[in-house]
């Protein structure tokens, strides 16, 4: 476990089998409702947008990001609101 994915996070958002650019666009509109220092969960098996989109923008933004890969192809991704 890391250090996100160990807490119990604030919210989950569901974008499975969405793909670019929902995930992010989703994700951009559940962490601004979030406040400073929670967590959110997503479930995503977009590749692009798990792999690359997310944390780019996370990184950007100032949230802590981590990424634990549930599956063949899903991601369960961590976002702690900076």
């Amino acid at each position: 476990m890391g250090e996100l994915s160990g807490k119990t996070p604030d919210q989950t958002l569901d974008v499975l089998g969405r793909v670019c650019p929902y995930p992010l666009v989703l994700t951009k509109k559940a962490v601004e409702k979030l406040s400073s220092g929670q967590i959110l969960k997503v479930l995503c098996d977009a590749p692009a947008s798990a792999e690359d989109s997310l944390p780019k923008w996370a990184e950007k933004q100032g949230h802590k990001f981590e990424s634990v890969k549930s599956g063949e192809e899903s991601w369960e991704l961590y976002i702690q609101k900076g």
